[in-house]
């Protein structure tokens, strides 16, 4: 065990879990009428908790256990074998077993950002479960864990498909599964209210900035220099991405927003995710620059060209960014552009079945959506029995 390691992993579990709770869930919920902004803040702190505990039940086991090229089995439920003396290359494998935990958790929650507004609590709950065990978990063992897509003997692609910390097993994989629910879920009835607290949204973007050190950096699983240059290019990209997709905005409006500018730092900073481990701070600034613009359009190509409620542009920011950078990998030499291509479209199409058919198996046990009356009333009071101010808007 190397301490210095050890030290550094047990910062960015505590940083990467900072991303959701509190980061995501304020991000999203000042995003969304003051009538759900609890229902949010519910979504991404139970799925946080119920994540964790199949994380540690089957999660991990599937992700990281010793099965097959497909999934790691359930030899390591429960942490079956695993204790403090246990290790993961120089850290305590229960310290890598929380530092994915926290990766677990927040895949999931991104999705949330395209059902909101008009989603059952059930259905959130019993479908997020499933998906990260049946999704998340074996597409996490495909690339991380030895799978498939992870290279060598056996492999689908013999020399290993490149993604650092997330931009296919997190990004795409939550960005997909987003724009199915949005489509089969349908759009909500009123859909031109703008976001009741920008002010929310700032916050929970910088904690989603500060956290993202921890989400990247954190990858490396050393306290090295390739840490301090994935923050570093991190940064970078999310600095670059909020600049661009705010001149775009006052280019195309005659003002460039507060929530615009946030969102052009989520854009960057899924873009940079896959490459964050190899690529240069040049070759970040180009990505970030590139995603705060081409993260912008598709917003537009989705909710206008497509009309699909896609609510708070999960797809567009996560999915497209999270591809964008895989693909920025084979374009800047450090990956083949068929591993890189082939990974992207076989977890593109996993993704898209898997989802769609546990979107539809479950909806047969928990109601996908509320009553038109309970959308009117808003979330908050009508599935939760409470209210986020004294005069709801």
């Amino acid at each position: 065990m190397n301490g210095a390691d050890t030290a550094w992993i047990l910062v960015a579990t505590a940083l990467v879990l900072f991303m959701t709770l509190p980061g995501l869930a304020l991000f999203y919920g000042g995003l969304v009428r003051a009538r759900n902004v609890l229902s949010v803040f519910m979504q991404c702190f139970a799925i946080a908790c119920l994540m964790s505990v199949l994380w540690l039940a089957f999660g991990y086991s599937i992700a990281f256990g010793e099965g097959n090229m497909y999934w790691g089995g359930l030899g390591k439920m429960f942490l079956n074998g695993v204790d403090a003396e246990t290790l993961s290359g120089t850290i305590p494998e229960v310290l890598f077993f929380a530092f994915q935990m926290t990766f677990a958790i927040i895949t999931p929650a991104l999705i949330v950002g395209a059902y909101v507004e008009r989603i059952s609590f059930s259905f959130v709950m019993v479908f997020s479960g499933l998906w990260m065990l049946l999704v998340y978990a074996p597409v996490t063992h495909w690339i991380w864990g030895g799978g498939m897509l992870s290279g060598g003997e056996g492999a689908l692609f013999e020399n290993g498909v490149k993604d650092f910390a997330g931009g296919i097993v997190v990004h795409e994989t939550a960005g997909i599964a987003a724009l199915i629910i949005a489509i089969v879920l349908g759009a909500r009835r009123n859909k031109n209210v703008p976001p009741h607290n920008p002010g929310y949204v700032m916050l929970g973007a910088a904690m989603l900035w500060v956290g993202w050190f921890g989400f990247n950096g954190g990858s490396q699983l050393a306290a090295d220099g390739g840490a301090a240059m994935a923050l570093t290019v991190t940064h970078i990209s999310a600095a670059t991405a909020s600049l661009t997709w705010a001149l775009y905005e006052r280019v195309k409006y005659g003002k460039a927003s507060l929530v615009g500018l946030v969102t052009g730092t989520i854009a960057g900073l899924a873009s940079i995710t896959p490459a964050s481990g190899w690529v240069s701070p040049v070759e970040a600034l180009l990505i970030g620059a590139v995603a705060g613009v081409g993260c912008q359009i598709m917003c537009e190509v989705i909710k206008g060209w497509f009309n699909i409620d896609d609510t708070l542009d999960v797809f567009a920011v996560h999915g497209v960014g999270g591809i964008f950078g895989t693909i920025m990998l084979a374009v800047f030499g450090y990956a083949g552009w068929t591993e890189q291509i082939g990974a992207l479209l076989v977890v593109g199409v996993f993704t898209i079945v898997v989802t769609y058919i546990l979107v539809k198996l479950v909806a047969l046990v928990c109601p996908i959506r509320v009553s038109e009356e309970d959308e009117i009333t808003g979330l908050d009071q009508s599935s939760h029995g409470e209210r986020a101010y004294d005069m709801a808007s």
